[in-house]
C-alpha cells in the first residue's frame, strides 16, 4: 500500500492544485517511483488511498498496467490519517502481512528485502516491522528506539520511523470502520507487548515534505553520482 491521501499543507502552495505525490521529482512524479520499486521488488498488486485531488493519481496511474502491478484505489472523503486509511483499505489488502509506504518519501531502500519478512511476521508473533533511518536535520528526536530487532517506544538513540514497514491486520483491529486513527499509538501499544520488530537503514532516504526539500532532492537527483536511485 502506498499512503498518498494527504493534504500536503507544509507544501503549499504546490499542493493547492496538485496532490503532494504527483509532484515532479527527478523529472517524473514522486509516487511513480515507488509504484516502479515496488514492481521491480516483486509487488505485483499495489493499493493506493487517496483524499484531496485523488481523482488527479487515478488519472495519472490508472491501473498499473503501464508500470506493471494492478493498481487499486481506496478513497476517503476526508484522509482518516495513517491507521484510518490503512483500516478502510484492508477489504483490498487481505487477510496476510503487508507492506506499507508513505507516498511522501524518496528512498534507494529495496523493498525486496522485506519480502522474506512477509512471510515470517505471523511465525513471529510480531504484529509489525518497522524500517528505521537516521534522524534527519528537521526531527533530530526521532521516534522509536531500536534493541537489536525489537523496537521499543522509550530509550536513548531513538531513530526516525522511515514511513516503511509491514504489518499485520491485526494490528487494526481497533480501529473503527471508517474513523480517523494515527498510526504511532497502536505500534506503541504493539510496542508494549514486545510485538514490533525492525531494522535500520543506513542508505539513502529523504522526506519530501516541504517545498525546499523538494527543490533540495531535485538538485541532488540531477546529480550524476546520485544515479543509482534511479
Amino acid at each position: 500500500m502506498i499512503l498518498a491521501a494527504g493534504r500536503g499543507e507544509r507544501m503549499r502552495p504546490l499542493t493547492d492544485h496538485t496532490p503532494k505525490v504527483l509532484l515532479p521529482v527527478g523529472g517524473k512524479p514522486l509516487v511513480q517511483w515507488h509504484v516502479e520499486k515496488l514492481w521491480r521488488a516483486g509487488f505485483d498488486q499495489i493499493v493506493i488511498n487517496h483524499a484531496w485531488l485523488g481523482e488527479q493519481i487515478e488519472r495519472a496511474l490508472g491501473n498499473g498496467a503501464r508500470f506493471g502491478p494492478r493498481i487499486s484505489y481506496s478513497a476517503e472523503a476526508q484522509a482518516l490519517e495513517t491507521a484510518g486509511g490503512i483500516s478502510k483499505a484492508l477489504p483490498l489488502l487481505g487477510t496476510q502481512p503487508f507492506l506499507v509506504v508513505n507516498g511522501d518519501i524518496f528512498t534507494d531502500f529495496d523493498f525486496g528485502r522485506l519480502v522474506s519478512r512477509l512471510g515470517a511476521l505471523a511465525a513471529d508473533g510480531q504484529l509489525a516491522h518497522l524500517v528505521l533511518v537516521e534522524n534527519p536535520p528537521h526531527h533530530p528526536n526521532g521516534d522509536f528506539a531500536l534493541r537489536e530487532t525489537r523496537v521499543e517506544a522509550e530509550g536513548d538513540a531513538r531513530l526516525t520511523f522511515s514511513g516503511i514497514g509491514i504489518y499485520q491486520p491485526e494490528l487494526f483491529a481497533s480501529v473503527a470502520a471508517g474513523g480517523r486513527a494515527q498510526l504511532a499509538p497502536l505500534l506503541r501499544a504493539a510496542m508494549g507487548q514486545g510485538r514490533v520488530s525492525g531494522e535500520r537503514y543506513a542508505g539513502m532516504w529523504f522526506d519530501v515534505g516541504t517545498p525546499e526539500r523538494l527543490t533540495e532532492l531535485n538538485h541532488m537527483l540531477a546529480d550524476p553520482g546520485r544515479s543509482e536511485c534511479a
